[in-house]
């Protein structure tokens, strides 16, 4: 197990084949390597889910995208020639070395296998089992019998153990200008205008398990109204009648977006906005990046993504069940998220949207490509 800084390395293909939330909090890793080799080159090989905030990181020089049969995300496929493609890709890119991130619960072993055939010298992650000759630089697996760590800071380490390290450790988020003009325009036909001072409510999230009911989050944003706050919900387009249920619970002056934002423009209106409520998804990372305060509508289901380095209020009731990795509820009654009242939502919030410095908020976070 090497703990020495690789020499010579110009070209590193970093492995991340999670969703958006996670290669967000991957990007202080991605800044470490930047600082550390000014003119390295850094490829991100991930998931179509991953891929979808890849041209809003500064640091990504390359984006591939692929869907990783190993993956609980992925389809159940056999081995192709989508994958045999991959590998003659990988391996025509001549890289020096690869880097393996992974939350706790995976297992690097294939992704360093892939690394292995594409004939990447020098690869590195955390690993449970000696990994022999797929890996030449590992670190033994701490998680979750010594400690759990937050991701970003997870990956912060991983990379350090070769000496690549960073003295900003905010996450990366680049807004594009063309995606924050279509998104004021959008909030100013809302009503909404620049330097209003208004509530992002995002109800959704892939995961059942990690979603607050759609009638609290309803409620809070009726409460928040009633404080003369501008409640604007956005989702995707699989969203739009989720969001439409937290709309009707909250009753007139709500308005909803869903359905009408790029990713770049969601991440603009999150950057316009006093304040961020959301469940445990994407765009609390977002939020995050561009410095917004965040109330995270936190399942128990993991306890490492919550927001990092933004003012925060994390709700949820603790459950005997906590920790469960699950998707879908195993216990069927999401105690950990019903539990928490619309008004505790609301009390959250007025914390959190006590006017602040603008210098606290992070704002120097949103960098240009």
């Amino acid at each position: 197990m090497n703990r020495q800084s690789w020499p010579g390395v110009r070209r590193i293909l970093c492995v991340r084949l999670d969703a958006m939330g996670d290669v967000l909090m991957t990007t202080p890793a991605f800044r470490a390597l930047k600082e550390s080799l000014p003119s390295v080159h850094l490829t991100l090989l991930t998931s179509p889910a991953g891929a979808a905030v890849a041209d809003l990181i500064p640091e990504v020089d390359e984006t591939i995208v692929y869907a990783a049969p190993w993956m609980k995300s992925t389809a159940s496929r056999a081995w192709d020639e989508t994958d045999e493609a991959l590998i003659e890709r990988l391996r025509a890119g001549r890289f020096d070395a690869a880097i393996i991130f992974t939350v706790f619960s995976q297992n690097p072993l294939p992704a360093a296998m892939l690394a292995f055939m594409a004939n990447i010298p020098l690869r590195l992650a955390h690993c449970r089992e000696n990994p022999y000759l797929l890996l030449t630089d590992w670190l033994p697996e701490p998680e979750p019998d010594r400690l759990i760590r937050h991701e970003v800071r997870r990956q912060l380490d991983l990379v350090a153990s070769v000496e690549y390290e960073t003295a900003t450790e905010s996450l990366s988020l680049w807004v594009p200008p063309e995606s924050q003009a279509t998104a004021i325009a959008a909030l100013e036909a809302a009503g909404v205008h620049p330097g209003d001072r208004f509530v992002v409510l995002h109800p959704g999230a892939s995961a059942p398990s990690r979603r607050y009911p759609a009638k609290q989050f309803g409620a809070a944003a009726a409460a928040l109204q009633r404080d003369a706050f501008p409640v604007v919900i956005t989702g995707d387009t699989s969203e739009i009648e989720l969001c439409e249920e937290v709309r009707q619970a909250a009753g007139t002056g709500s308005i909803s977006l869903a359905g009408r934002l790029s990713l770049g423009e969601l991440a603009a209106v999150i950057n316009e906005a006093t304040l961020l409520i959301a469940s445990n998804t994407g765009p609390v990372h977002i939020a995050a990046a561009v410095g917004t305060p965040v109330v995270d509508l936190y399942a128990l289901t993991n306890p490492q993504h919550t927001p990092w380095g933004v003012p925060n209020r994390v709700l949820n009731r603790d459950v005997p069940c906590r920790h469960c990795y699950k998707s879908v509820c195993p216990e069927g009654h999401q105690s950990c998220l019903r539990g928490v009242t619309p008004i505790e939502v609301v009390e959250a919030a007025r914390q959190l949207l006590t006017p602040q410095p603008l210098e606290a908020r992070g704002r120097n976070n949103l960098v240009a490509k």
